[in-house]
C-alpha cells in the first residue's frame, strides 16, 4: 500500500500562480490537487485530453467553452479535450479541486484500458460463478 499526504508534496510552479500539486502519477493515471484562495483564478486554458474536476472543498465558478456554472463541494465536472476551461474563486473561503486527466493521455485506449479490462474480468468472473451455481443446483 502506498499513502500520500497532500501536505508533504511541494507545489509546482504554473502560469496561473496558484497552488497546484501533482499528488499521484503512474503510466495509467494522474491526479492533481489545485488550491484556490479567495479571489484567485485558474486562467482559461486548453488541455489536449478530457479532464474531470471534483470539488473537495468550497465553491467556485467553472467556465468550460461558453458555459459558466457555480459549483460546490462534492460536484464532479467533466471538461472535454480542446475546449477552453478555467476556474475562479469568488467566495470568501478556500476552493480545493481534484483534477484527473483522461487515461488516453498516456496512450491507453479507452476500450481496452486497465479499467475496462478490470470490469470485463469482473463480469466474466460473475458469469462463471452463476454457471457453477446452476450446475450445483442440477
Amino acid at each position: 500500500m502506498k499513502t500520500i499526504n497532500y501536505n508533504e508534496i511541494e507545489a509546482t510552479k504554473n502560469p496561473h500562480g496558484v497552488e497546484a500539486k501533482k499528488i499521484h502519477e503512474t503510466n495509467y493515471v494522474q491526479a492533481a490537487h489545485i488550491f484556490l484562495k479567495s479571489g484567485q483564478k485558474l486562467i482559461k486554458h486548453i488541455t489536449p485530453v478530457d479532464v474531470f474536476f471534483y470539488v473537495l472543498e468550497g465553491s467556485g465558478t467553472v467556465e468550460i467553452g461558453d458555459e459558466i456554472k457555480e459549483v460546490s463541494k462534492d460536484t464532479l465536472i467533466v471538461s472535454p479535450s480542446n475546449i477552453p476551461h478555467g476556474w475562479s474563486n469568488n467566495s470568501n473561503f478556500d476552493l480545493r479541486l481534484l483534477v484527473v486527466p483522461a487515461l488516453v493521455l498516456a496512450g491507453i485506449p479507452k476500450e481496452n484500458g486497465p479499467i475496462g479490462v478490470m470490469l470485463r474480468k469482473h463480469t466474466l468472473g460473475r458469469n462463471y460463478i452463476k454457471e457453477i451455481n446452476r450446475g450445483l443446483e442440477n
